[in-house]
């Protein structure tokens, strides 16, 4: 939500339908997104994958978001102010935007991961070895939060509580505040340059499929098959995109067209919206691309053989305490007769 200069009203309704909402995406997300990272370290064929260690990164950063701010906006939304201390509060929007930033630029990381693999394939080994997969990954990361840093430090604005939204945000120090060169580099420009990217996907796919018709008519089917699955999971990460700015897009234009909180209520709903996106990411792996399916079936498989086997241990424990046990009884030696006489 953003600033307000006046005391905004929300109705009650509205704020027990998102302390709800918040509730249910923390329960599903959590459990979404560590089945799904447990699911990818599992599957040695997507582990390998470069693309598979940035999505994992996005799994890690909504996982993040649904443990630690989603509780957080819950409580806020129930008590409809911040009780949780002005420390955490300042640590709030630090988690918060750090974690949008982290799942924008893990977004672009996974588009030009793609671009690569489809239209320079040449350079894709030396580009995404072990080594500039982690340095890739850490600098993802690392930017996401550092752009945080001047108003954490009070250098640039400040973080704070905004008592007329009760929320813990971005406020204005000295008349001045980073949050729209945050919005700026942080969301506006990555959006920019995957769309962009996949405009070049797009082409060079098109390009790629003219040029085997016109000259390779029958393709290798081991080449054919790569080309197959590689698409797949290109229009998949694409999908994914598309669903994150579709989940963003609400409280974007809500920020920008009614700043003053005219209207609480789509304030709301555009925030329940932007939660949504660290939630969908799973669904749609389940029910978009077949080796992500497979890679779920597989730890379900696991799960419930280890529990087969487990409930099959305790079976077998209890019948051997069991027989033991009448055992015992069968076999203890009887008084002798002289003893009984005494």
């Amino acid at each position: 939500m953003d600033d307000g200069s006046k005391y905004v009203r929300y109705p009650r309704e509205a704020t027990i339908f998102a302390a709800s909402c918040a509730v249910v995406f923390c329960i599903l997300g959590i459990l979404g997104n560590l089945v799904t990272v447990l699911a990818l370290i599992r599957c040695p064929k997507l582990r390998n994958h470069a693309t598979t260690a940035f999505v994992l990164s996005l799994c890690i950063s909504d996982l993040l978001f649904c443990t630690v701010n989603l509780p957080l906006t819950a409580a806020r939304y129930i008590y409809e102010k911040w009780i949780l201390g002005d420390a955490l509060c300042k640590l709030f929007p630090v988690f918060f935007y750090g974690n949008v930033a982290v799942s924008v630029l893990n977004m672009v990381a996974i588009t030009l991961n793609r671009y690569i693999l489809i239209s320079c394939y040449e350079y894709y080994s030396k580009l995404y070895s072990k080594i500039s997969i982690c340095m890739q990954l850490l600098c993802t990361w690392g930017t996401a939060f550092l752009i945080m840093l001047p108003p954490l430090t009070g250098a640039w604005g400040q973080l704070g509580l905004d008592p007329s939204t009760f929320s813990c945000t971005i406020l204005e120090k000295e008349g001045k505040s980073p949050k729209k060169i945050i919005f700026l580099v942080g969301f506006a420009l990555p959006c920019i340059v995957i769309i962009l990217a996949y405009s070049c996907i797009y082409c060079s796919v098109r390009k790629s499929k003219r040029k085997l018709r016109s000259h390779q008519p029958i393709a290798d089917a081991r080449t054919a098959k790569r080309e197959k699955d590689d698409n797949r999971l290109t229009k998949l990460m694409a999908l994914i995109f598309l669903c994150f700015l579709f989940c963003f897009l609400p409280l974007m234009l809500v920020n920008v067209f009614d700043d003053s909180i005219r209207y609480p209520v789509f304030h709301v709903l555009a925030s329940i919206s932007a939660w949504a996106s660290s939630v969908v990411n799973p669904f749609i792996y389940a029910a978009s691309n077949r080796q992500y399916r497979s890679a779920y079936k597989k730890l379900l498989r696991t799960v419930k053989s280890s529990m087969a086997f487990s409930d099959s241990r305790h079976s077998n424990n209890s019948l051997r305490s069991k027989y033991e046990k009448n055992q015992s009884v069968s076999f203890r030696p009887k008084e002798s007769s002289s003893a009984i006489d005494g």
